[in-house]
Protein backbone atom coordinates (compact mmCIF):
# COMPACT_ATOMS: atom_id res chain seq x y z
CA UNK A 1 0.00 0.00 0.00
CA UNK A 2 1.32 3.63 -0.60
CA UNK A 3 2.17 5.42 2.10
CA UNK A 4 0.15 7.07 4.23
CA UNK A 5 -0.07 10.65 6.61
CA UNK A 6 -1.34 9.61 9.72
CA UNK A 7 -2.23 11.61 12.02
CA UNK A 8 -2.47 9.55 16.14
CA UNK A 9 -4.14 11.37 18.99
CA UNK A 10 -3.73 9.10 22.26
CA UNK A 11 -3.76 9.96 26.25
CA UNK A 12 -0.73 8.65 26.95
CA UNK A 13 2.67 8.20 25.71
CA UNK A 14 3.30 5.05 24.49
CA UNK A 15 6.78 4.64 26.03
CA UNK A 16 7.20 3.37 28.47
CA UNK A 17 5.56 0.18 27.48
CA UNK A 18 4.23 -0.02 31.21
CA UNK A 19 0.56 -1.18 30.09
CA UNK A 20 -1.38 -3.12 27.29
CA UNK A 21 -2.67 -0.21 25.89
CA UNK A 22 1.02 1.46 25.19
CA UNK A 23 2.34 -1.93 24.27
CA UNK A 24 -0.37 -2.38 21.65
CA UNK A 25 0.37 1.48 20.27
CA UNK A 26 4.08 1.52 20.24
CA UNK A 27 4.43 -1.69 18.02
CA UNK A 28 1.73 -0.94 15.81
CA UNK A 29 3.57 2.07 15.18
CA UNK A 30 7.09 0.44 14.64
CA UNK A 31 5.44 -1.18 12.46
CA UNK A 32 3.73 1.59 10.41
CA UNK A 33 6.97 3.06 10.60
CA UNK A 34 8.70 0.78 8.93
CA UNK A 35 5.87 0.41 6.14
CA UNK A 36 7.20 4.28 5.16
CA UNK A 37 4.11 5.47 6.51
CA UNK A 38 4.42 9.33 7.49
CA UNK A 39 2.97 9.80 11.13
CA UNK A 40 2.41 12.68 13.33
CA UNK A 41 1.63 11.51 17.18
CA UNK A 42 -0.46 14.21 19.16
CA UNK A 43 -0.56 13.03 22.79
CA UNK A 44 -2.49 14.64 25.86
CA UNK A 45 0.30 13.24 28.89
CA UNK A 46 -0.04 13.06 32.56
CA UNK A 47 4.35 12.59 32.70
CA UNK A 48 6.53 15.14 30.44
CA UNK A 49 8.48 13.84 27.92
CA UNK A 50 11.57 12.51 28.42
CA UNK A 51 14.48 11.48 26.87
CA UNK A 52 14.37 7.78 27.16
CA UNK A 53 10.41 8.43 25.50
CA UNK A 54 11.32 11.39 22.93
CA UNK A 55 14.95 8.23 21.82
CA UNK A 56 12.35 5.43 21.63
CA UNK A 57 8.98 7.80 19.38
CA UNK A 58 11.15 10.14 17.47
CA UNK A 59 12.46 7.66 14.84
CA UNK A 60 9.03 6.47 14.39
CA UNK A 61 7.37 9.67 13.85
CA UNK A 62 7.61 12.71 11.44
CA UNK A 63 6.32 14.50 14.43
CA UNK A 64 5.53 14.22 18.26
CA UNK A 65 3.65 16.71 20.29
CA UNK A 66 2.92 16.67 23.75
CA UNK A 67 0.44 18.37 25.81
CA UNK A 68 0.71 18.33 29.75
CA UNK A 69 -2.80 16.81 30.83
CA UNK A 70 -3.87 18.33 34.12
CA UNK A 71 -3.46 16.15 37.68
CA UNK A 72 -6.38 13.60 38.39
CA UNK A 73 -7.09 15.73 41.73
CA UNK A 74 -7.51 19.06 40.16
CA UNK A 75 -10.12 21.18 41.16
CA UNK A 76 -10.99 21.29 37.68
CA UNK A 77 -10.99 17.80 36.96
CA UNK A 78 -13.12 16.55 39.85
CA UNK A 79 -15.91 19.39 39.51
CA UNK A 80 -16.36 17.76 35.40
CA UNK A 81 -16.07 14.36 37.21
CA UNK A 82 -18.78 15.15 39.12
CA UNK A 83 -20.66 17.32 36.98
CA UNK A 84 -19.96 17.00 33.66
CA UNK A 85 -22.37 15.21 31.54
CA UNK A 86 -19.73 13.34 29.62
CA UNK A 87 -18.27 10.18 31.73
CA UNK A 88 -15.29 10.01 34.32
CA UNK A 89 -12.62 9.16 31.73
CA UNK A 90 -13.42 11.36 29.39
CA UNK A 91 -14.10 14.35 31.72
CA UNK A 92 -10.38 13.36 32.95
CA UNK A 93 -8.93 13.59 29.75
CA UNK A 94 -11.20 16.30 28.47
CA UNK A 95 -12.01 19.93 29.20
CA UNK A 96 -8.56 20.88 27.16
CA UNK A 97 -8.66 23.90 25.65
CA UNK A 98 -4.94 24.31 24.53
CA UNK A 99 -5.02 20.21 23.65
CA UNK A 100 -7.93 21.54 21.47
CA UNK A 101 -6.02 24.15 19.96
CA UNK A 102 -3.13 22.13 18.92
CA UNK A 103 -5.36 19.65 17.25
CA UNK A 104 -6.84 22.52 15.52
CA UNK A 105 -4.03 23.62 13.98
CA UNK A 106 -2.84 20.30 13.08
CA UNK A 107 -6.11 19.12 11.19
CA UNK A 108 -5.69 22.47 9.50
CA UNK A 109 -3.22 20.08 6.91
CA UNK A 110 -4.02 17.44 4.59
CA UNK A 111 -4.50 13.56 6.25
CA UNK A 112 -4.93 10.77 4.84
CA UNK A 113 -6.36 9.25 8.32
CA UNK A 114 -6.91 10.32 11.63
CA UNK A 115 -7.11 8.18 14.33
CA UNK A 116 -8.17 8.02 18.25
CA UNK A 117 -7.04 6.07 20.52
CA UNK A 118 -9.96 5.15 23.20
CA UNK A 119 -13.72 6.91 23.40
CA UNK A 120 -12.81 9.18 26.17
CA UNK A 121 -9.83 11.14 23.89
CA UNK A 122 -12.57 12.04 22.14
CA UNK A 123 -14.39 15.11 24.77
CA UNK A 124 -11.26 17.69 23.51
CA UNK A 125 -11.20 16.65 19.97
CA UNK A 126 -14.81 17.36 18.90
CA UNK A 127 -15.25 20.50 18.32
CA UNK A 128 -11.59 20.89 16.33
CA UNK A 129 -12.80 17.51 13.97
CA UNK A 130 -15.98 19.36 13.55
CA UNK A 131 -14.97 22.45 12.78
CA UNK A 132 -12.44 21.37 9.71
CA UNK A 133 -15.60 18.79 9.03
CA UNK A 134 -12.95 15.82 9.60
CA UNK A 135 -13.91 11.54 9.12
CA UNK A 136 -12.03 10.01 11.75
CA UNK A 137 -11.09 6.20 12.90
CA UNK A 138 -11.50 5.64 16.86
CA UNK A 139 -9.40 2.88 18.01
CA UNK A 140 -11.24 1.36 20.93
CA UNK A 141 -9.40 -1.00 23.60
CA UNK A 142 -12.44 -1.96 25.91
CA UNK A 143 -16.26 -1.99 26.28
CA UNK A 144 -15.14 0.86 28.70
CA UNK A 145 -18.90 1.12 30.25
CA UNK A 146 -18.63 -2.59 31.50
CA UNK A 147 -15.73 -1.05 33.55
CA UNK A 148 -17.19 1.26 35.88
CA UNK A 149 -18.09 -1.11 38.56
CA UNK A 150 -14.49 -2.01 39.13
CA UNK A 151 -12.68 1.08 38.43
CA UNK A 152 -15.09 2.60 41.35
CA UNK A 153 -14.75 -0.26 43.56
CA UNK A 154 -10.86 1.17 44.16
CA UNK A 155 -12.39 4.52 45.15
CA UNK A 156 -13.48 5.72 48.32
CA UNK A 157 -16.36 4.29 49.76
CA UNK A 158 -18.31 8.13 49.33
CA UNK A 159 -17.52 7.33 45.48
CA UNK A 160 -18.51 4.27 44.51
CA UNK A 161 -22.43 5.28 44.17
CA UNK A 162 -21.04 7.31 41.69
CA UNK A 163 -20.54 3.50 39.31
CA UNK A 164 -24.48 3.23 38.33
CA UNK A 165 -24.56 6.94 37.23
CA UNK A 166 -20.99 6.83 35.20
CA UNK A 167 -21.80 3.44 33.68
CA UNK A 168 -24.85 5.40 32.56
CA UNK A 169 -22.69 8.39 31.30
CA UNK A 170 -20.56 6.01 29.15
CA UNK A 171 -23.27 3.76 27.72
CA UNK A 172 -24.54 7.27 25.96
CA UNK A 173 -20.73 8.39 25.55
CA UNK A 174 -20.00 5.52 23.38
CA UNK A 175 -23.26 5.51 21.24
CA UNK A 176 -22.02 9.73 20.68
CA UNK A 177 -18.38 8.81 19.69
CA UNK A 178 -18.78 5.46 17.72
CA UNK A 179 -21.94 6.39 16.05
CA UNK A 180 -19.28 10.17 14.95
CA UNK A 181 -16.67 7.72 13.59
CA UNK A 182 -16.29 7.50 10.15
CA UNK A 183 -14.62 3.82 11.32
CA UNK A 184 -14.53 2.19 14.59
CA UNK A 185 -11.77 -0.26 15.71
CA UNK A 186 -12.65 -3.43 18.34
CA UNK A 187 -9.52 -5.34 19.68
CA UNK A 188 -11.65 -8.77 19.56
CA UNK A 189 -14.76 -9.90 17.65
CA UNK A 190 -17.04 -10.13 21.05
CA UNK A 191 -16.20 -6.15 21.08
CA UNK A 192 -16.64 -5.84 18.05
CA UNK A 193 -20.67 -7.09 18.02
CA UNK A 194 -21.60 -4.98 21.48
CA UNK A 195 -20.11 -1.49 19.45
CA UNK A 196 -21.95 -2.49 15.73
CA UNK A 197 -25.54 -0.81 16.72
CA UNK A 198 -23.64 2.31 16.90
CA UNK A 199 -21.35 2.53 13.97
CA UNK A 200 -21.99 3.82 10.56
CA UNK A 201 -20.12 0.94 8.72
CA UNK A 202 -19.23 -2.45 9.77
CA UNK A 203 -16.38 -2.64 12.94
CA UNK A 204 -13.18 -3.85 11.91
CA UNK A 205 -11.09 -6.24 14.28
CA UNK A 206 -7.02 -5.13 14.82
CA UNK A 207 -6.12 -8.16 17.19
CA UNK A 208 -3.88 -7.59 20.06
CA UNK A 209 -0.49 -8.63 19.44
CA UNK A 210 3.11 -9.18 20.16
CA UNK A 211 6.90 -9.53 19.32
CA UNK A 212 6.96 -13.14 19.03
CA UNK A 213 10.75 -13.82 17.78
CA UNK A 214 11.67 -11.55 21.12
CA UNK A 215 10.07 -14.66 22.97
CA UNK A 216 11.12 -17.14 20.75
CA UNK A 217 14.12 -18.74 22.61
CA UNK A 218 12.67 -18.47 26.17
CA UNK A 219 12.61 -21.72 27.72
CA UNK A 220 10.09 -22.29 30.72
CA UNK A 221 11.71 -23.72 34.11
CA UNK A 222 9.49 -26.26 35.58
CA UNK A 223 12.38 -26.94 38.54
CA UNK A 224 12.04 -23.12 39.70
CA UNK A 225 8.31 -23.67 40.91
CA UNK A 226 7.28 -20.19 40.45
CA UNK A 227 4.33 -19.16 39.22
CA UNK A 228 4.39 -15.33 37.52
CA UNK A 229 1.81 -12.89 37.56
CA UNK A 230 2.74 -9.55 35.32
CA UNK A 231 0.22 -6.63 35.12
CA UNK A 232 -0.07 -2.48 35.36
CA UNK A 233 -1.50 -1.86 38.85
CA UNK A 234 -3.26 1.15 37.59
CA UNK A 235 -5.78 -1.12 36.07
CA UNK A 236 -8.46 -2.23 39.04
CA UNK A 237 -9.15 -5.78 37.41
CA UNK A 238 -5.28 -6.51 37.72
CA UNK A 239 -5.44 -5.10 41.02
CA UNK A 240 -8.88 -7.58 41.61
CA UNK A 241 -6.84 -10.88 40.10
CA UNK A 242 -3.80 -10.42 42.79
CA UNK A 243 -5.97 -10.09 45.80
CA UNK A 244 -7.85 -12.87 44.44
CA UNK A 245 -4.56 -14.83 44.09
CA UNK A 246 -3.12 -13.89 47.68
CA UNK A 247 -6.76 -14.29 49.73
CA UNK A 248 -7.81 -17.15 48.12
CA UNK A 249 -5.61 -19.18 45.73
CA UNK A 250 -2.15 -19.19 46.77
CA UNK A 251 -3.33 -19.93 50.09
CA UNK A 252 -5.03 -23.37 48.84
CA UNK A 253 -2.21 -24.29 46.46
CA UNK A 254 0.53 -23.85 49.37
CA UNK A 255 -1.75 -26.10 51.45
CA UNK A 256 -0.75 -28.77 48.86
CA UNK A 257 2.65 -27.52 47.38
CA UNK A 258 4.40 -25.40 50.19
CA UNK A 259 7.25 -24.79 47.53
CA UNK A 260 5.75 -22.97 45.61
CA UNK A 261 6.32 -18.97 45.08
CA UNK A 262 4.58 -16.44 43.40
CA UNK A 263 6.57 -13.59 41.68
CA UNK A 264 4.60 -10.47 40.87
CA UNK A 265 5.79 -8.27 37.94
CA UNK A 266 4.29 -4.97 36.85
CA UNK A 267 3.94 -0.86 36.81
CA UNK A 268 2.68 0.76 39.91
CA UNK A 269 2.85 -2.62 42.10
CA UNK A 270 1.14 -1.20 45.37
CA UNK A 271 3.87 -0.71 47.62
CA UNK A 272 2.11 -1.61 50.79
CA UNK A 273 0.83 -5.04 49.80
CA UNK A 274 4.06 -6.50 50.97
CA UNK A 275 3.16 -4.99 54.61
CA UNK A 276 -0.39 -6.51 54.14
CA UNK A 277 0.68 -10.25 52.96
CA UNK A 278 4.24 -10.77 54.45
CA UNK A 279 4.65 -14.46 52.79
CA UNK A 280 8.46 -14.85 51.99
CA UNK A 281 7.41 -17.10 48.97
CA UNK A 282 5.91 -13.86 47.45
CA UNK A 283 8.60 -11.78 45.14
CA UNK A 284 7.45 -8.16 44.68
CA UNK A 285 9.50 -7.58 41.50
CA UNK A 286 7.91 -4.82 40.05
CA UNK A 287 8.15 -3.10 36.46
CA UNK A 288 10.49 -5.74 34.72
CA UNK A 289 11.59 -3.58 31.06
CA UNK A 290 12.61 -6.87 29.57
CA UNK A 291 10.22 -9.90 30.71
CA UNK A 292 12.46 -13.00 28.70
CA UNK A 293 14.15 -13.12 32.70
CA UNK A 294 11.72 -13.41 34.61
CA UNK A 295 9.75 -15.42 32.30
CA UNK A 296 12.96 -18.22 32.17
CA UNK A 297 13.01 -18.10 35.76
CA UNK A 298 9.08 -19.31 36.28
CA UNK A 299 7.10 -22.37 35.91
CA UNK A 300 3.68 -20.94 35.00
CA UNK A 301 1.67 -17.97 34.10
CA UNK A 302 -0.91 -17.28 36.05
CA UNK A 303 -3.97 -14.73 34.76
CA UNK A 304 -6.72 -14.72 37.57
CA UNK A 305 -8.73 -11.92 35.89
CA UNK A 306 -12.37 -11.64 36.82
CA UNK A 307 -13.05 -8.20 35.15
CA UNK A 308 -11.91 -6.66 32.13
CA UNK A 309 -11.77 -6.20 28.07
CA UNK A 310 -10.53 -6.66 25.02
CA UNK A 311 -7.29 -9.51 24.88
CA UNK A 312 -4.56 -9.02 27.47
CA UNK A 313 -1.25 -8.62 25.75
CA UNK A 314 0.33 -9.86 29.02
CA UNK A 315 -1.13 -13.14 28.44
CA UNK A 316 -0.05 -13.27 24.91
CA UNK A 317 3.48 -12.37 26.10
CA UNK A 318 3.00 -15.39 28.39
CA UNK A 319 2.34 -17.56 25.42
CA UNK A 320 4.86 -16.05 23.01
CA UNK A 321 7.42 -17.37 25.67
CA UNK A 322 6.03 -20.72 25.80
CA UNK A 323 4.83 -20.58 29.74
CA UNK A 324 2.20 -22.90 30.61
CA UNK A 325 -1.34 -20.78 31.08
CA UNK A 326 -3.35 -21.27 33.92
CA UNK A 327 -6.64 -18.79 33.26
CA UNK A 328 -9.95 -17.99 33.81
CA UNK A 329 -11.90 -17.65 30.84
CA UNK A 330 -12.27 -13.75 31.36
CA UNK A 331 -7.87 -13.66 31.00
CA UNK A 332 -8.48 -15.48 27.50
CA UNK A 333 -11.59 -12.93 26.21
CA UNK A 334 -10.92 -12.58 22.45
CA UNK A 335 -8.71 -15.46 22.23
CA UNK A 336 -9.75 -18.34 20.38
CA UNK A 337 -7.60 -20.61 22.04
CA UNK A 338 -9.39 -23.84 24.01
CA UNK A 339 -9.17 -24.98 27.29
CA UNK A 340 -7.06 -28.35 27.69
CA UNK A 341 -4.89 -27.34 24.54
CA UNK A 342 -3.66 -24.11 24.84
CA UNK A 343 -4.02 -23.42 28.55
CA UNK A 344 -5.89 -24.89 32.04
CA UNK A 345 -7.81 -23.60 34.95
CA UNK A 346 -11.32 -21.88 35.08
CA UNK A 347 -14.04 -19.24 36.45
CA UNK A 348 -13.75 -20.53 40.19
CA UNK A 349 -10.65 -20.81 43.00
CA UNK A 350 -10.33 -24.81 43.32
CA UNK A 351 -10.18 -25.23 39.07
CA UNK A 352 -7.73 -22.32 39.10
CA UNK A 353 -5.38 -24.77 41.78
CA UNK A 354 -6.25 -27.88 40.21
CA UNK A 355 -4.64 -26.82 37.03
CA UNK A 356 -1.41 -25.63 38.54
CA UNK A 357 -0.60 -28.38 40.36
CA UNK A 358 -1.11 -30.43 37.77
CA UNK A 359 1.35 -28.58 35.72
CA UNK A 360 3.55 -27.97 38.46
CA UNK A 361 3.51 -31.69 39.29
CA UNK A 362 3.62 -32.93 35.43
CA UNK A 363 6.14 -31.17 33.58
CA UNK A 364 5.80 -32.77 30.14
CA UNK A 365 1.86 -31.86 30.39
CA UNK A 366 3.47 -28.03 30.68
CA UNK A 367 5.66 -28.38 28.43
CA UNK A 368 2.77 -29.54 25.85
CA UNK A 369 0.78 -27.12 26.82
CA UNK A 370 3.13 -24.12 26.78
CA UNK A 371 4.19 -25.08 23.37
CA UNK A 372 0.61 -25.12 22.20
CA UNK A 373 -0.26 -21.72 23.20
CA UNK A 374 3.49 -20.46 22.34
CA UNK A 375 2.16 -21.82 18.48
CA UNK A 376 -0.88 -20.13 18.49
CA UNK A 377 0.19 -16.87 18.89
CA UNK A 378 3.01 -17.25 16.62
CA UNK A 379 0.40 -18.21 14.06
CA UNK A 380 -2.25 -15.25 15.19
CA UNK A 381 -0.94 -12.85 17.08
CA UNK A 382 2.49 -10.91 16.05
CA UNK A 383 2.31 -7.46 15.42
CA UNK A 384 2.54 -7.94 12.06
CA UNK A 385 -0.66 -9.15 11.61
CA UNK A 386 -2.45 -6.24 13.27
CA UNK A 387 -0.27 -4.49 11.77
CA UNK A 388 -1.96 -5.99 8.46
CA UNK A 389 -5.32 -5.37 9.53
CA UNK A 390 -4.89 -2.29 10.13
CA UNK A 391 -3.64 -1.19 6.91
CA UNK A 392 -6.41 -2.87 5.53
CA UNK A 393 -8.93 -0.69 7.60
CA UNK A 394 -6.65 2.20 6.16
CA UNK A 395 -7.18 1.19 2.45
CA UNK A 396 -10.55 0.90 2.49
CA UNK A 397 -10.98 4.29 3.75
CA UNK A 398 -8.25 5.81 1.64
CA UNK A 399 -9.92 3.83 -1.31
CA UNK A 400 -13.60 4.85 -0.73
Amino acid sequence: MRPLRLLWVMPYLPWPTTSGGKLRQYHLLRCLAARGHRITLLVQSKVPLDRQAREHLEPLLERLVVLERRPLKSVRTLTAALLSPVPLLASVNGHAPAFARALDRLLAEPWDVVQLEHSYMYEPCRAPLRRHQRDFIVSEHNVESTLAEVTYSRLPAVLRPLAGLDRGRYQRWERQVLSAARKVIALTGEDAQVFAPYSRQPVAVVVNGTDTAAFADVVPDPGQRRVLFIGNFEYAPNIDAVEWMLDVIMPALWEHSPDVRLCLCGHALPTQWAGRWTDPRIEWRGFVPRLQGVQAQSSVFLAALRDGGGSKLKVLEAMAAGLPLVATPQAVSGLAVQPGVHYAGGAQADALVAALRQLLEDPARAHALGEAGRDYVRRHHDWSRSADQLEAVYAELTCA
